[in-house]
């Protein structure tokens, strides 16, 4: 299965962006890993922007 390459770049952009991580190092995380980071910090985003 081919992952769709604007998802990617989303995802990248928002580790990168969350975390200050290497291109290489986001890159070189497997796929169900980087979507755990990824909903980690939007879960992380979500309780600070209603207070808790």
């Amino acid at each position: 299965m081919t992952y769709a390459a604007d998802r990617l770049h989303e995802e990248v952009a928002y580790v990168a962006y969350h975390f200050h991580w290497a291109l290489d190092e986001i890159l070189d995380l497997e796929h169900p890993l980087r979507r755990r980071y990824v909903k980690e910090i939007a879960d992380i985003n979500t309780r600070m922007a209603e207070g808790r």
